[in-house]
């Protein structure tokens, strides 16, 4: 379990270090000078200065930074290697650079995936290729009755039994009927755990049980397209991602909060969920982690300050007025939604570490 814990740790902390890498290399490139690049955040345990660059080691595990010049301080906007000194489409395309990173980790983890041969969310529709298809449990929702039952994420519903009605099926659409035209009733529902298979009695709670399906089936790729079959599977994931973030705010904005079965998850929470799929298998770790990488991505374009978004903002603003906005107002502007951020994120892993304890 150590083991495990220390796998999950490192590889959030590389997702982090390669999407500032991305910050980083296009820097670099476009002649902006770059102060430090850590590993972890603050406070410092080691650095070492690399030409112009200091390369740091840094206490807390989760995250990376990149301090790029001038990126802060109007007073450095006069010098030829500062950020701001650089044209508009230069300095977006650095901001993007970390946004672009996210979605190219993606693809790579995607690739080995589906080269291997692995678990894939498909369709319901019926396809030779699909080998195994099952339905399988993506996240449960805190205090579901799927979590008071010790469901847990990478376990699939192999059958669902009230009485003598009997449900034997691979297509989660079914699954959900099957679970709404019984709301309120006890469910026999067989479960397989890797290479358990156990039973547990359900009773669904308002139609469902706390719990994201998809249908998922072995498909594997020769080498040669593998790497474009990763690239479909990154713009799917995306596009399913990106509605979810829709549906998200569409919800919050109508007053309805978040919509039912949706979970904020922090640090914690995205260790916990990586922890259960790397006990399950490796490869199934590995399409978490690209999965994860794409939420990563999407939530960083979201236009609030102190994301990327909001950087992208503030530089488009700035292309439309013909002028920078004052640096000072901007960066109180960030301060502040970093401040906010950094609640929310504090929140977010208090309710993580609670449901896990």
């Amino acid at each position: 379990m150590v083991l495990t814990i220390l796998i999950v740790v490192i590889s959030l902390s590389l997702l982090m270090a390669l999407h500032e890498f991305g910050h980083f290399i296009l820097a670099k490139k476009l002649g902006v000078k770059v102060e430090e690049f850590g590993i972890g955040m603050p406070p410092k345990i080691f650095g070492k200065k690399i030409g112009e660059t200091i390369y740091s080691f840094n206490l807390i595990p989760f995250g990376a930074f990149v301090k790029i010049y001038g990126e802060e301080n109007s007073k450095e906007s006069f010098d030829p290697r500062s950020f701001t000194a650089k044209p508009i489409w230069q300095r977006i395309s650095i901001v993007l650079g970390g946004v672009v990173s996210f979605w190219i980790i993606s693809l790579i983890l995607f690739t080995i995936v589906l080269g291997y041969g692995a678990a894939t969310a498909v369709g319901d529709e019926e396809n030779p290729n699909f080998l195994n298809p099952k339905v399988q449990i993506l996240s449960v929702a805190s205090d579901s009755p799927a979590e008071k039952s010790n469901l847990k994420t990478g376990d699939a519903i192999l059958k669902l039994q009230f009485k003598e009605e009997i449900l034997e099926t691979d297509k989660v659409e079914q699954v959900r009927q099957f679970i709404k035209e019984h709301d309120g009733l006890p469910l026999l529902i067989t479960i397989q755990r890797g290479k358990k298979i156990f039973e547990r009695t359900i009773t669904p709670q308002n139609r469902v049980l706390g719990v994201y399906l998809a249908r998922t089936a072995i498909i594997k790729y020769p080498w040669f397209s593998a790497p474009v079959e990763g690239a479909r599977t990154t713009l799917r994931m995306t596009k399913f991602a990106f509605l979810g973030y829709l549906e998200i705010f569409k919800s919050i904005f109508e007053g309805k909060g978040l919509p039912e079965g949706t979970e904020l998850m922090g640090p914690v929470g995205a260790g916990a969920l990586l922890t259960g799929a790397f006990e399950t298998s490796f490869v199934y770790f590995l399409q978490i982690l690209a999965t994860l990488s794409i939420l990563f991505a999407i939530f960083n374009l979201l236009p609030i300050p102190a994301l990327d978004g909001g950087r992208l903002v503030f530089l488009v603003v700035e292309k439309i007025k013909g002028k920078p906005i004052n640096r000072e107002i901007e960066k109180n502007i960030n301060s502040l939604f970093l401040f906010l951020l950094m609640g929310l994120m504090i929140f977010v892993t208090a309710k993580d570490i609670m449901r896990l304890f």
